[in-house]
């Protein structure tokens, strides 16, 4: 399943018209340590770049947007108990939300991990 990322730090990889969204590993690691993640209803519409979650930090709070349109159809209910998870598998067990994504070819505009590594590069 191939990931891709945005400009604003979310990975998404798609099983057919379900994608899995979160947070890059470079994302956790400028928040620190991760205390308490919001994530939305299932059954809530997200247009593309809309609010999907929020996590805060130590450091700070931060959204996280939807990388595309879609439907909530399932959230990671283990992290309100265990926000840590995003710090220990950010692109992993602490992913944040699963859409029903409307069009799959919103995911053309995102960027493949190789460019991802490239544009975080950049950041430094």
């Amino acid at each position: 399943m191939t990931k891709k990322y945005t400009e604003d730090h979310e990975w998404i990889s798609l099983d057919g018209d379900i994608a899995t969204v979160g947070i890059s590993n470079y994302a956790q690691e400028q928040l620190g340590d991760v205390v308490f993640v919001e994530v939305p209803e299932v059954g809530a519409e997200m247009g593309k770049g809309d609010e999907l979650a929020v996590v805060e930090s130590v450091k700070a709070a931060s959204e996280v947007y939807a990388p595309v349109a879609g439907e909530v159809t399932e959230v990671n209910e283990d992290l309100e108990a265990n926000p840590s998870m995003v710090n220990e598998d950010s692109e992993g067990s602490g992913w944040f939300a699963k859409l029903k994504v409307a069009d799959l070819g919103e995911l053309d505009a995102l960027m493949d991990e190789a460019a991802y590594q490239d544009y975080v590069k950049g950041l430094g």
